[in-house]
């Protein structure tokens, strides 16, 4: 390796590390596929293979119970699709077919694997699952240590291929201080749980990543991407106290969010159940502004009843008792398949039948959903003048908005919708004579605007929420909404991003609803700039010719507006 040697990666978690490098585990080396079993052991075969499976998803899930918020989340979701009945069947077939449990496990998850990949778009992100249930399985079946986070006595930075959301979820962020990863995306689970964390965190950094040994001193610079080493140590160490002392001021702020001048700017929280619901009321947030619904019921074979559904509502509404919460209907399909709401399989999941298009294909699962969340709020005693927002997920033409704006009206709710297909965008002056309100879903916004899968590393550079593309339908949108008085807020985590949190507001955004830990880090920032450097930051990133031009041109700005 040479003296020195930068890497660039697309930062995720902004923070400034110094410490030696540790490698994640490594996983377990793949079964030779052609070894084969005797008739006679095949029974015995089948039950190793689901007494090891069993043990590995009680393991997930008593890390799940644990955890807590998006963490939880994702530990019991992965907990539960390792005792997938799919991909089991798809196993036991292969061991009864003669060959070692470890064989029939790499054959069924590489099948569904393809699959997978092949249909792109966020089904893509459920490989990194598949593949490490697969060899967390494969571990157990040979008696060995299950692959991801390694041993360490004292902080470190850690690298990896990619991280399971599994190993994330479970990380300890005074021990593993920052992590880079060679693949991953932007908003893939991985980088989701590490803002939650408040880990720094750079993914996408590529083959060049690999060069860099255990053990070496490496700077990690998550704010602009930079991963280097043969860093002068005490440059260094003087940028690690310069990021932690912006912490602690970050830390120190209350809110609630004012630009500098005093203008509020709703700084809201993403939820995905009662209990992180509670955990944001906690904290700074002003309320929810993206309450996942169909987070609660992953697992769930049959559809909830309504007063089921309005019980698990209701502990959402009493977390914030007199505050905004906006609650998403169902978006399911793609990759949160429900088994009572999806429909047959489809070649391209991600362009298929998910979000308000299953509810409107499956009889009366939106209206009982709406009845639901009207229930919860006489379950929760919710004050009249704390009203219920309620909005849509992929919504794309003027008549699926009216058609639902239409069922919360008569249901006593504020009606409306995710902007997250460009079509909306491009709708949007006239989607808004329908509603209520808009919430910008800059997750699925950038992946269709850019036609890029946002967990694909080396199209990262594309499924970069400063893309001046994204940016301008972003702009478009909060111009029909200054139009049509209608408030425009955002809940992808593009809101989490303190810098382009303020080109956000700069174009006229209400409100921003992020993970709970993001929030003093935007509120922070916001509380220093005035509402036109808003506005300049904003036309500069409008004008910039690139995602990276975007970013360093209002990074500037800020620094410059903090001097003064």
């Amino acid at each position: 390796m040479p003296e020195e040697l930068t890497v660039k990666a697309a930062p995720v978690v902004p923070g400034v590390r110094y410490a030696p490098a540790v490698w994640a585990n490594p996983r377990p080396a793949l079964p030779d596929d052609n070894a084969t079993i005797a008739a006679e052991d095949v029974d015995a075969e089948v039950e190793r293979f689901r007494a090891a499976t069993t043990a590995v998803s009680e393991r997930l899930a008593a890390r799940a119970g644990r955890a807590e918020g998006s963490a939880a989340e994702v530990l019991l979701a992965t907990s539960k699709l390792t005792l997938d009945r799919g991909w089991h069947r798809a196993a036991v077939k292969e061991i009864k077919a003669r060959v070692p449990a470890e064989v029939g496990v790499a054959r069924a998850i590489d099948k569904f694997v393809e699959m997978f990949r092949a249909a792109g778009g966020v089904m893509a992100e459920r490989t990194t699952d598949l593949e490490d249930i697969r060899d967390r399985v494969i571990a157990h079946l040979r008696g060995e240590e299950e692959p991801g986070l390694p041993t360490v006595d004292g902080p470190c930075v850690l690298l990896a291929e990619d991280l399971a959301p599994a190993d994330t979820a479970t990380l300890d962020p005074a021990l593993f201080t920052a992590m880079v990863t060679v693949l991953g995306g932007p908003t893939s689970h991985t980088a989701i749980i590490a803002r939650q964390l408040g880990v720094p965190c750079c993914v996408a950094a590529g083959a060049a990543l690999r060069e860099i040994p255990a053990g070496e001193p490496l700077l990690v610079d998550c704010i602009t991407g930079v991963v280097r080493t043969g860093a002068d140590p005490e440059r260094a160490r003087e940028a690690v106290a310069e990021d932690l002392r912006l912490a602690e001021f970050t830390a120190a702020w209350r809110g609630p969010g004012r630009t500098a001048e005093g203008e509020p700017v709703q700084l809201l929280a993403n939820v995905g159940d009662g209990n992180a619901a509670r955990a944001a009321a906690e904290g700074v947030a002003e309320g929810v502004g993206l309450f996942r619904t169909e987070l609660c019921f992953l697992s769930a074979a049959t559809e909830p009843s309504v007063e089921n559904q309005a019980e698990i509502y209701a502990k959402v509404l009493r977390a914030f008792p007199e505050d905004k919460v906006v609650i998403r209907t169902l978006d399911a399909g793609s990759d949160k398949p429900l088994a009572f709401a999806n429909l047959a399989d489809e070649e391209n999941p991600a362009l298929g039948v998910r979000g308000l298009r299953i509810s409107r294909s499956s009889s009366g699962l939106m209206e009982r959903q709406l009845d639901a969340i009207a229930r919860a709020r006489e379950i929760a005693e919710r004050a009249p003048e704390a009203p219920i927002w309620v909005m849509a997920p992929m919504v794309a033409t003027l008549e699926e908005a009216t058609w639902f704006a239409g069922l919360c009206r008569d249901r006593g709710l504020t009606a409306g919708a995710m902007i997250e297909i460009p079509a909306a965008a491009l709708m949007s002056h006239d989607l808004m004579k329908v509603l209520d309100f808009v919430s910008i879903g800059t997750n699925d916004l950038t992946q269709y605007a850019m036609a890029a899968d946002r967990l694909s590393p080396a199209l990262a550079y594309l499924t970069d929420p400063w893309q001046p593309a994204v940016l301008r339908l972003i702009d478009m949108t909060c111009r029909s909404g200054a139009d049509m008085d209608v408030p425009v807020g955002v809940c992808g985590e593009a809101a989490a991003d303190p810098a382009l949190a303020c080109v956000l507001v700069g174009m006229g955004v209400a409100s921003l609803s992020a993970a709970a830990t993001a929030l003093p880090g935007v509120g922070a920032q916001l509380g220093v700039v005035t509402r036109e450097q808003c506005r300049a930051a904003a036309r500069l990133a409008l004008d910039a010719p690139d995602a990276e031009a975007a970013r360093t041109a209002v990074r500037e700005l800020l620094a410059e507006a903090a001097a003064d």
